[in-house]
């Protein structure tokens, strides 16, 4: 990833509600979330919400999906895990330092199985 691309990233997330929108639907898996139910949840009002939405599908976070007369929005995993490999690039001249990290991929290898295997 780019230095600028990451910057871009960074700003985007760097707003409020556009934090609690990716947080939502990261959250929310790769079924994801449509956008009336984004805005309900986060009370955010349709056009501010709108607004939000394309700025974090610009710059690549997530990804809007139209179901007949909804959009169905989820967060776009391969962009995240560039931006903190990035931000994690040679940390601590590259040990294993980042106890959280691990966790994160325990989530990410559940999230790409089969959901009848998460049943077990």
């Amino acid at each position: 990833m780019e230095t600028l691309t990451a910057a871009e990233i960074l700003a985007a997330l760097g707003h409020e509600s556009r934090l609690a929108i990716f947080r939502l639907l990261v959250e929310a898996g790769p079924e994801g979330v449509n956008a009336s139910a984004i805005g309900e949840r986060l009370n955010i009002p349709n056009a501010t919400l709108s607004f939000h939405l394309s700025h974090l599908s610009r710059v690549g976070l997530i990804k809007g999906e139209r179901e007949s007369r909804f959009i169905h929005y989820s967060a776009e995993y391969g962009t995240m895990n560039e931006l903190i490999a990035f931000l994690a690039h040679n940390c601590c001249q590259g040990k294993a330092c980042l106890p959280k990290t691990t966790a994160c991929d325990a989530l990410a290898k559940r999230r790409t199985q089969k959901p009848h295997s998460q049943e077990k």
